[in-house]
């Protein structure tokens, strides 16, 4: 059953209002630049398989995508080498541990195990051929532009930010790069993945990243396939194992959607066949995920019958 255009507004309006209540949590710190962004900003859209746009709030205002960037670095290493082979080098399982574990690569022999982790994009970064460091970029930035259906850009701010305190990730870098799991320079991968999440983006923006893979791979406001519907599954399936880092077992369980989030304050989650929900607040929980906008994106979910996992929604899907 189709959800209708009042529906959906409703359900954002509240969505916004609710998560406007919501307390706690604190802007990423180690990061200058995020450290800086009004704590106060709230704003939550969805784009629908057919294009619709609603949004409430500041769905305009353009924030970092962060860890959101692995998203679509894996969809487009999907396309360039397929699936099979990003399984075989990255993985697809969940950690179990923070986002920025060295542990993890310590338990696993040096493989990453998810893509949607800092040592797995890192290793994701590294397998997208280029000759050159900007290569590799441009078709990072390239993948994102169509997946949002406009030219996204790199914030130089953001980015300086990012490059002077990547430390950890030039460490992860390297122990990938001593065990085999990082197919390039390292530090030129991990320059690479720091550019990727310096991009600024709009809640809206999102909302048409992710509606891109809920219809299976085209975009639904420009009409132009980004990546097939064949490595669709791939990518939503990672999302659902490791989107929300450790508390993705808990998103799965509460909202039943594929999700991801960054600690620029965005989350993402995608209802296949039917609509993406997006949402942005900088304060964020001890995992890295902002507390307005997991509100948000679960009321908005909750309100509209999206989980996955529940009857209702398996029969309308039918």
């Amino acid at each position: 059953m189709a959800i209708s255009s009042d529906a959906i507004r409703q359900a954002v309006s509240a969505a916004h209002t609710a998560a406007l209540m919501v307390n706690g949590g604190a802007n990423a710190s180690y990061i200058p630049y995020l450290a800086s962004v009004p704590s106060g900003l709230m704003g939550v859209a969805v784009v629908t398989a057919d294009g619709q746009v609603f949004s409430a709030g500041d769905a305009d205002y353009r924030f970092a995508i962060e860890s959101i960037s692995k998203v679509f670095t894996l969809a487009l290493a999907m396309e360039l080498l397929g699936a099979d082979a990003i399984r075989r080098k990255v993985g697809a399982s969940p950690t179990g541990l923070p986002f920025n574990s060295v542990m993890a690569l310590e338990l696993n022999s040096g493989k990453p195990l998810s893509p949607l982790v800092n040592a797995g994009a890192i290793a994701t970064a590294s397998l997208v051929p280029g000759d050159t460091a900007d290569q590799c970029w441009q078709k990072i930035l390239d993948c994102q532009s169509s997946f949002a259906g406009r030219p996204i850009d790199l914030s130089a701010e953001v980015n300086t930010s990012e490059q002077t305190t990547n430390f950890h990730n030039r460490a992860i870098g390297w122990l990938l790069y001593s065990a085999g799991t990082c197919y390039s320079d390292p530090m030129r991968a991990v320059d690479v993945y720091t550019r990727q999440c310096s991009t600024l983006i709009t809640a809206k923006d999102l909302a048409v990243m992710g509606a891109t893979l809920a219809t299976g791979g085209v975009n639904p406001v420009t009409g132009k396939r980004v990546i097939s519907t064949a490595n669709v599954p791939h990518v939503l399936a990672e999302m659902t194992m490791e989107g929300l880092y450790t508390a993705s077992g808990e998103w799965a369980y509460t909202v039943g959607l594929p999700g991801k989030s960054g600690v620029g304050g965005g989350i993402l989650a995608v209802a296949p066949g039917k609509l993406a929900i997006a949402a942005f607040s900088p304060p964020l929980d001890p995992a890295g995920n902002s507390v307005r906008a997991a509100a948000a994106v679960a009321h908005v979910a909750r309100s509209l019958g999206l989980n996955l996992y529940a009857p209702a929604a398996a029969a309308a899907s039918a």
